[in-house]
């Protein structure tokens, strides 16, 4: 049963979010390096960007938790779906964020990305992955189109505008990760660890967790 909803979009700390609330019990998180680890829930998450009806609940099955795409782009449906779960909006400055995610995300889906290309040729689910990009990323969440800053900052804006609105102010948490542990301790109700917040995906190294299995070993880099 998920617990725990992450509404931010992907590049505003929700790696480091993931890693937090695993620490806080709260794991696991389902976040997009989960699909490299297991390609076949792609089928469902392209189902579901395409209109199959609730089809995003399968691969969500036994998580407690989400950040990141492809949970964000059903973060509505989720909001609906567990009416108890506790909702963390992740943001950061829009110019910030549109330069990490153009530089990350959108040249990863473009094929720009060094060293990534022999992988995704490799990847079982390529065609599903590619497909999930196209409809739940860029269809769902920046309105068919990617190529235009403003236009892209704008969705952004009126996402964390929306998640605002939508959802009931005690259910919700507005979160920079720079905030560290105290406040999303105290709205989750529960005590904070001794030790610093998590640090993770940092843009200069995001090419190495692209297309690869979180569990094989290799640390994610770290920075915010």
């Amino acid at each position: 049963m998920v617990q725990v909803i992450g509404a931010g979009l992907g590049r505003t700390g929700t790696m480091a979010l993931k890693m937090a609330l695993c620490r806080l019990g709260f794991g696991p998180c389902y976040h997009f390096t989960e699909v490299f680890a297991h390609p076949e829930h792609l089928y469902a998450w392209a189902a579901a960007a395409n209109g199959e009806p609730e089809a995003w609940r399968d691969p969500l099955k036994g998580y407690a938790a989400t950040t990141d795409w492809p949970g964000v782009a059903f973060w509505r449906e989720l909001v609906e779906a567990f009416p108890e779960a506790k909702v963390v909006l992740t943001t950061r400055d829009a110019t910030e964020w549109f330069e990490s995610v153009n530089g990350t995300v959108f040249a990863a889906m473009a094929g720009k990305l060094p060293g990534t290309a022999e992988r995704y040729r490799e990847f079982e689910a390529a065609e599903q992955l590619t497909e999930f990009g196209r409809a739940g990323v860029v269809g769902r969440t920046f309105g068919g189109r990617i190529d235009d800053r403003d236009h892209v900052i704008a969705c952004y804006e009126r996402h964390n505008d929306e998640v605002r609105r939508t959802v009931a102010p005690d259910r919700l948490l507005d979160f920079r990760v720079s905030q560290g542990w105290e406040p999303l301790c105290a709205f989750l109700g529960v005590p904070i660890p001794g030790e610093p917040f998590p640090r993770a995906n940092e843009r200069a190294g995001f090419a190495e967790t692209v297309l690869r299995d979180p569990g094989a070993g290799e640390p994610y880099p770290a920075g915010s």
